[in-house]
């Protein structure tokens, strides 16, 4: 039985994970507010009427644009604003930008705000996209992305240096489990969630956005690679879709198979 240790969510593609004690999860749904904005290249074709899976390479991500682990971000869920934050020469924390992703002037200043940001990385000019119901996720389907804390462990073992879990940008991070015992699940095993059922749907490949540091914004670990040289792949946790509405916290069990 494993344990979930911390929840979290990314309201913005590419953006700050955000701490959550508790969520309510429904079938076929990401966790709330997951994923729900993204950050587009003014060449990227995205109709929000018709919304359709996107390669992330049609956006602003950390394995293209790892400035942005620079920033921090809090996201409002009553008010919608966005407010974006870094830390001064002086080591004191700072607004650079707080405006809504709902208005259309607040709109403009968060384009205008990355654009300048990553000037030089951005195919045109930045523009925020959304669509009712829509999950920027790396994949198509509405998805967990669960990460075994001890398997974080084994890399950082190889490695002699250590790891922070953010870097694999997970939903659920989960304890009391043995290292890559989550690649022995099958393709549709299920888990009981708290109070809600999961059903397993492939180990998650890891790309170069996990070598940046969360903390510095730097390039200095080369995951995919350590993988592939200890362990013949690439994969480090795994997809898990709700399939039965329920209630999950930090402390609940993790059960497979139940």
């Amino acid at each position: 039985m494993a344990t979930v240790t911390q929840l979290y969510r990314y309201p913005i593609k590419g953006l700050s994970a955000e701490a959550l004690q508790q969520v309510f999860l429904r079938a076929h749904q990401t966790i709330p507010l997951d994923r729900q904005f993204a950050l587009a290249h003014e060449t990227t074709l995205f109709d929000p009427s018709e919304p359709r899976h996107l390669p992330k390479t049609d956006f602003l991500m950390l394995m293209k644009n790892e400035k942005l682990a620079a920033l921090r971000t809090e996201y409002d869920d009553g008010t919608g604003i966005l407010s974006i934050y870094a830390y001064d020469n002086q080591g004191d924390e700072r607004v650079l930008c707080a405006a809504s992703l709902y208005d259309a002037a607040g709109v403009a200043r968060i384009e205008s705000f990355f654009t300048d940001y990553l000037a030089g990385e951005v195919r045109g000019r930045v523009k925020l996209v959304r669509a009712e119901g829509h999950s920027f996720s790396d994949v198509a389907a509405r998805v967990l992305s669960c990460i075994n804390l001890a398997t974080v462990q084994a890399v950082e073992e190889a490695i002699k240096m250590p790891i922070d879990p953010l870097r694999f940008r997970g939903n659920v991070h989960l304890n009391d489990l043995n290292a890559w015992e989550e690649l022995s699940w099958p393709t549709g095993q299920l888990i009981r969630m708290g109070t809600a059922t999961g059903r397993v749907l492939k180990p998650i490949p890891r790309c170069a956005a996990t070598n940046v540091n969360p903390l510095t914004a730097k390039r200095d670990l080369k995951i995919p690679q350590t993988l592939l040289a200890h362990w013949g792949h690439v994969n480090l946790g795994v997809y898990v879709e709700v399939i039965a509405d329920g209630e999950l916290a930090v402390g609940d069990a993790f059960l497979t198979p139940f």
